[in-house]
């Protein structure tokens, strides 16, 4: 997971690549699905290879919700 230091503290960034890995390797449009729901983090930046999200609020969301995504 790429990092940046923001005022000097690291952010770990996770893009859909890295949420289909956590997911355990759903596909794609799963990960699509998952990203676009209200409930989901709000992404911290939109690039031109797509949004990225913290990865702790990410594992945070996952850690609480996941017997509900299966």
């Amino acid at each position: 997971m790429p990092s940046v230091s923001v005022m000097g503290k690291k952010l770990r960034l996770v893009g859909s690549g890295e949420i289909r890995t956590m997911l355990g390797g759903v596909s794609r449009q799963r990960v699509y699905q998952i990203t676009n729901r209200r409930d989901f983090p709000e992404p911290v930046a939109t690039l031109q290879m797509g949004n990225v999200w913290l990865a702790e609020d990410v594992e945070a969301w996952i850690a609480a919700r996941r017997g509900d995504l299966d």
